[in-house]
């Protein structure tokens, strides 16, 4: 049985949290007091909730962040590695090649132009990262989209 509406709401709590403080030093068992559980089952009930772990999900949210700070161009990789709270520059460039199909480098080389004309909205729909294949499950569990034209990468 998955978890009851007061354990997503304590879920969504620990999600918001990582949503909010993606920069901060966070780790499952901070996460899982913040859920009011302990830290085996909080990571059993997130992995239910949202079909992915919490190491996962709080690993997303910061490549997305460093996404948009790329796309600036101001930042070195490094500098945007441990500004989204990534401590590992390795662990951090592997994970973004693997989500976003190409390494930090080669991202914020690239030309960003066509994104700067779209609302942020729309950007971060655009450019969320998703494991392999555009038209695969996103991070959150529903249907990627379907639209040639937004699930492309500029």
């Amino acid at each position: 049985m998955g978890p009851d509406l007061d354990e997503l709401r304590r879920l969504r709590r620990a999600r918001d949290r990582m949503d909010r403080e993606y920069a901060a030093p966070l780790d499952v068992p901070a996460l899982a007091r913040t859920a009011l559980m302990s830290t085996a089952h909080f990571s059993r009930r997130f992995r239910e909730a949202y079909s992915e772990t919490p190491y996962s999900y709080l690993m997303t949210r910061r490549i997305e962040r460093a996404q948009a700070l790329l796309r600036r161009g101001d930042l070195t990789v490094t500098e945007v590695c441990f500004a989204v709270g990534a401590t590992s520059l390795g662990s951090f460039s592997s994970r973004f090649t693997e989500l976003v199909g190409e390494t930090p480098s080669a991202y914020r080389a690239r030309a960003h132009d066509a994104l700067r004309a779209l609302p942020t909205c729309q950007t971060m729909a655009v450019t969320r990262p998703r494991k392999g294949d555009p038209a695969q499950v996103s991070s959150f569990g529903e249907a990627a989209a379907t639209d040639p034209g937004l699930a492309s990468r500029p």
